[in-house]
């Protein structure tokens, strides 16, 4: 199953944020990517069970903190995986590409 980025929420909740200031929305779309970045790599390098699920809940939180749907779904499927799982990981990796280039 193939989850792509979808911007209708995360994309209009970063605009309420930001209002009519174009820098600020700037601002908060690094910060999410800046995060997501953060926590995707400590996935990818977590191999304890604790360091996983720390991060799984971390990428749970922003999600929800963004309304990013699709991402709180990857989050809750990370919660799930073993640690290490590259399924995972990539497909995390391919959602914060996708938002990172959009």
């Amino acid at each position: 199953m193939h989850m792509v980025y979808e911007s209708g929420a995360l994309d209009a909740t970063l605009a309420a944020a930001a209002g009519d200031d174009q820098l600020l929305l700037g601002e908060l779309r690094r910060a999410f990517v800046d995060s997501l970045a953060r926590q995707v790599d400590l996935l990818s390098r977590s191999r304890c069970d604790g360091n996983w699920q720390m991060a799984a809940m971390r990428l749970k939180g922003l999600a929800a903190s963004f309304h990013a749907e699709p991402l709180t779904d990857l989050a809750e499927l990370a919660l799930d995986a073993a640690p290490g799982d590259p399924v995972i990981v990539r497909r995390l990796q391919e959602f914060l590409d996708e938002f990172a280039t959009n």
